[in-house]
């Protein structure tokens, strides 16, 4: 049974930092692409950051430079560090594991940021 545990959300001021861990289970870890995507309330989901099985990183515009995606294949987990949060970065977020025959996502977690 495949699983996607996300943890690390949470309630933040502006400006500051969160991690988010993604623990997957039941699948060969090192050769899935993953990804953190998220979800405002009343907008669709989005890709946030993704990290390729061969390490390759990829980020949307908005987080550019404040946030990084990182793997661990030893521990089956892939990170989110996001740095100088922003209200507009509030939402569910989710882990995503993918190759060409499969897609798998995660419960998400919620970041909420306010002041």
């Amino acid at each position: 049974q495949v699983q996607l545990v996300e943890s690390g959300g949470d309630l933040v001021q502006p400006g500051g930092s969160l991690r988010l861990s993604c623990a997957a289970s039941g699948i060969i870890f090192s050769v899935y692409n993953m990804g953190w995507y998220r979800q405002a309330p009343g907008k669709p989901r989005e890709l946030v950051a993704t990290v390729t099985s061969g390490g390759q990183t990829n980020f949307a515009d908005s987080v550019k430079g404040r946030f990084t995606i990182s793997k661990d294949n030893a521990k089956n987990t892939v990170y989110l560090q996001m740095n100088s949060l922003k209200p507009e970065d509030t939402a569910v977020y989710y882990c995503n594991a993918h190759n060409m025959w499969f897609n798998y996502w995660g419960q998400g977690t919620q970041v909420t940021v306010s002041s």
